[in-house]
């Protein structure tokens, strides 16, 4: 078996008044996924569910991130949650408000059975 990189997607997502680090970055998540149908997996003869999504979110405060909420974002797949510094706060001198801005890369994994694969029995 040999995993390989299949998919990877980016997705934005803010909170414009909660200063909500993990509202932002389940928006950016759901921003890559939500624009395809990721089909491959069964197009290779493999289930949804074997798939693994490596999540990469940025945001200014990444201890504020709950990854579990993060990850609960996608429909099927085994995610590993990975939050950085990055992203942007956006302050509003006048009001005092932040808006809180995330960005996120979903990459795509399957351990593909290279045999099986080449036309070989497995």
């Amino acid at each position: 078996m040999a995993r390989k990189r299949l998919l990877i997607e980016m997705g934005m997502g803010t909170d414009l008044r909660g200063q909500d680090y993990t509202k932002a970055a389940v928006r950016a998540l759901k921003d890559a996924l939500w624009h395809n149908s990721v089909s491959i997996a069964p197009a290779l003869g493999y289930e949804r569910e074997s798939m693994e999504v490596d999540v990469e979110i940025g945001v200014a405060d990444p201890d504020a991130v709950d990854r579990q909420l993060v990850a609960d974002v996608l429909p099927y797949g085994r995610a590993r949650v990975n939050v950085v510094k990055g992203g942007l706060d956006i302050v509003n001198r006048e009001s005092g408000n932040t808006t809180v801005m995330a960005n996120a890369v979903a990459v795509v994994y399957l351990d593909i059975d290279e045999q099986a694969r080449d036309g070989e029995p497995a």
